[in-house]
């Protein structure tokens, strides 16, 4: 059935949440887990604080430094349950549509992903990336709240 299934992560509870899930499923079904991590990219003028005062160099180490402690604590948790892990990570603007991406260069045949659960403005304001993942994914998502 699934043999490879992608595990996006932000390292919230509510993401591991959905690794400890996939964890448990992929045991019967000797499936290997994808744990996969975006990274906004560098740019020169952005809203966020902190990227106009670095280098791109300083902002790509700290934030493959922070990918790196999320997919380390993404890795415990499943391995913690038995499953067979490894972990990618991509710059992206669109999370949504890295993790689409991702799905389909990894070879993965299911996404399994946490839903933050945001209603009203805040859903309309923000936007919900696993919203945007079911709508647009041709690969199956099963989603965790």
């Amino acid at each position: 059935m699934f043999k490879r299934i992608l595990v996006p992560t932000d390292g919230s509870e509510g993401s591991l949440r959905a690794a400890r899930l996939a964890a448990e499923l992929a045991e019967p079904l000797q499936a290997e887990l994808v744990g996969f991590h975006t990274i906004p990219p560098f740019h020169v003028l952005d809203f966020r604080p902190g990227q106009v005062e670095e280098s791109q160099q300083s902002y790509n180490a700290y934030a493959e430094k922070r990918a790196g402690s999320v997919l380390s604590q993404w890795r415990t948790a499943v391995e913690a349950a038995g499953a067979r892990a490894t972990t990618v990570f991509a710059y992206a603007d669109d999370t949504y549509a890295a993790i689409i991406a991702a799905a389909e260069e990894q070879g993965c045949d299911l996404v399994v992903m946490a839903s933050h659960g945001r209603r009203g403005i805040a859903a309309l304001v923000i936007g919900s990336v696993t919203q945007k993942v079911l709508t647009h994914s041709t690969v199956p998502v099963l989603v965790v709240r």
